[in-house]
């Protein structure tokens, strides 16, 4: 069984035991976590839903929060002697799917 849930603004297909990193999430590691926002539900009968399926959740357990590896973001207009150079890390939060209610 599968689904496709909505969070952060994305869209990811997840199935039970299955590790996901998404943007992250108010929550303690450790803790359980609830997705309500599923758009679909798959196995041996789909669901679509209109945007969202009733009564569909997907729970996951939070394992950590992070951070990504730094991206340099570089600005440069030539023979104008301008230069800026800036890193971002994009804080993250690793989920492992624990079930599909559907």
């Amino acid at each position: 069984m599968y689904a496709v849930v909505e969070t952060g603004g994305k869209q990811v297909k997840v199935s039970e035991g299955s590790v996901i990193y998404v943007e992250k999430l108010d929550v303690e590691a450790g803790t359980s976590y609830t997705f309500d926002k599923v758009l679909m539900v798959g196995g041996e009968t789909v669901k679509i839903g209109n945007p969202y399926v009733d009564g569909a959740t997907v729970q996951a357990t939070v394992e950590k929060q992070g951070k990504h590896k730094k991206i340099i973001v570089f600005k440069m207009k030539p023979k104008k002697k301008y230069r800026r150079k800036k890193g971002h890390r994009q804080p993250y939060t690793k989920l492992v799917v624990t079930k599909i209610n559907g």
